[in-house]
């Protein structure tokens, strides 16, 4: 009897909310603030009315496809879990737009509400001048809790001019955060998606959140996919405080070149964030002048594992793994432990034209530095830039000590270096327990590491001087049929090269 009340309260619950849900029609070309906003012919013509409303579960706000809107959005109430609070579109045409122009720090706010989607929006917030801390849609949940199911999709986001310095506070496309004295808050089921950010300053996405181990409380199925991310000069991906994050499938390319010399940054990477999986990205055209990678596991982060991706012209190389050992063995900074790296593509990578004023004037493949232990890198091919810039860019592996400690009881196995005529190098230093092994080396390679198993012999890739954009390129990096490595697990295999 009581599993029969409670199934019927339940579907009374269900019905009730979706009976009274309400759509918000919103068009500025025809409609009226007067008019009841409840049709398409009783349409909202701005943003006034629907700053003014707590939304309730199931509620729908659908702007008129190929408007316009000024001012800021700044939604509130929350949906549930059957019934999320949807903004899309509505009619035939380009995606509706709201133009922010600067007058605060976010176009579109979502400030401690869950259960939203927001789906078919152009967004932009650019300012006379550059601002920092300016950005296109700020997710913030603050002593809230659980923070659920909040998702952006196929939205089109630019023209956000935050600042270039990242000290000053920046400026992003996206950012979200979660914080609380009162109340541990966290984000649960945070999703980006399908979404084209471009000509933004500084990032395209980023995050802020618990990052002190004495006080950690991580995100949770945070995914961040299928985007596009273009002609943005800073970070591209870096979530923050997160735990399981997922970036997958996600395409950054043409980094401006307006970034000081005193600012880093690098395409897809975590910081304090554990087992966070990026996979299938393509990363290329970074051109920070201090780091510049495409990828990069950096500190006080645990179990990432970088895999399946392409990387390729990026001024920084391929990939970073980093701790500060200033402030390692803090509650603020455990290390960097146990990333994997392993299935990926990397060419032409580490070709930074000019000296950076920071870290000298190298630009290495990998730059693994600090108090980094337990990474593993295998299966992994590197096809070397062919041409490099005096003594820029012919570094392909190297160790060093950021504040101190050295990397230790680092695997370099099964990976394919690919080097053309000129010569290129390994650096070492202090690191301990470095091992490599069954790995290829082929070409004019100096400062070659001790590997028992290593092979000199030409790898017979299909044809190893393929450039381009795209994945479908990465089947020239196929080993022939007549090639000595197809017994030897060295390389990407042909059966996960068919698969990315």
């Amino acid at each position: 009897m009581k599993n029969t009340i409670s199934a019927i309260l339940i579907l009374y619950f269900f019905f009730s909310t979706s009976i009274f849900a309400k759509i918000y029609y919103v068009d500025s070309e025809t409609g009226k603030d007067s008019n009841s906003g409840n049709s398409p012919g009783n349409a909202w013509s701005s943003l006034e009315n629907l700053n003014k409303i707590s939304f309730k579960p199931g509620d729908k706000i659908l702007f008129k496809a190929g408007t316009s809107y000024f001012g800021q959005l700044r939604v509130k109430g929350s949906g549930s879990e059957n019934n999320p609070i949807i903004i899309d579109s509505y009619g035939e045409g380009d995606k509706p737009a709201i133009h922010g122009e600067g007058k605060k720090d976010y176009t579109l706010f979502l400030y401690n509400v869950e259960y939203w989607e927001i789906r078919n929006l152009e967004i932009t917030n650019e300012g006379k001048e550059s601002k920092a801390g300016r950005r296109g849609v700020t997710i913030e949940a603050e002593n809230f809790g659980d923070c659920h199911h909040i998702v952006l999709d196929n939205l089109e986001i630019h023209r956000v001019n935050g600042s270039l310095n990242k000290k000053q506070g920046g400026g992003s496309a996206i950012i979200w955060k979660n914080s609380g004295d009162r109340v541990k808050t966290r984000f649960v089921n945070l999703i980006i998606q399908n979404s084209y950010i471009h000509d933004s300053a500084r990032n395209a996405i980023n995050s802020r959140g618990y990052t002190d181990r004495e006080n950690w409380h991580p995100s949770i199925g945070v995914i961040i996919r299928d985007n596009l991310i273009e002609r943005v000069p800073g970070d591209g991906i870096v979530p923050v405080g997160c735990e399981g994050a997922l970036i997958e499938g996600n395409i950054l390319r043409d980094f401006l070149d307006v970034l000081p010399h005193s600012e880093a940054a690098a395409g897809i990477w975590p910081w304090s964030s554990d087992n966070t999986l990026i996979q299938f990205n393509e990363v290329s055209g970074h051109k920070a002048k201090w780091d510049g990678q495409a990828y990069d596991s950096d500190w006080n982060c645990l179990g990432t594992i970088i895999q399946y991706n392409y990387s390729h012209d990026n001024y920084g190389g391929f990939l970073l793994i980093c701790n500060n050992g200033d402030s390692y063995g803090t509650s603020k900074n455990i290390g960097n432990a146990g990333t994997v790296v392993r299935h990926n593509i990397s060419v032409n990578d580490g070709i930074r034209p000019y000296p950076t004023e920071r870290r000298g004037v190298f630009s290495p493949i990998f730059h693994i530095t600090g108090p980094v232990k337990n990474t593993k890198i295998y299966n992994n091919i590197i096809i070397v830039p062919q041409k490099r810039f005096g003594n820029l860019g012919r570094t392909i592996v190297k160790m060093d000590n950021w504040g101190g400690p050295w990397p230790k009881n680092t695997l370099v196995k099964n990976n394919i270096f690919y080097v053309g005529n000129e010569a290129f190098e390994f650096k070492f230093g202090k690191d301990k327990k470095t091992r490599f092994e069954n790995n290829v080396y082929y070409g004019k390679i100096e400062g070659l590491p001790k590997d028992p198993k290593a092979v000199f012999k030409k790898p017979e890739i299909l044809n190893a001087h393929s450039r381009g954009d795209g994945f479908e390129i990465l089947k020239n990096f196929l080993l022939k049929k007549s090639s000595p490595l197809r017994d030897r697990n060295i390389g990407v295999s042909e059966e996960i090269l068919e698969g990315m």
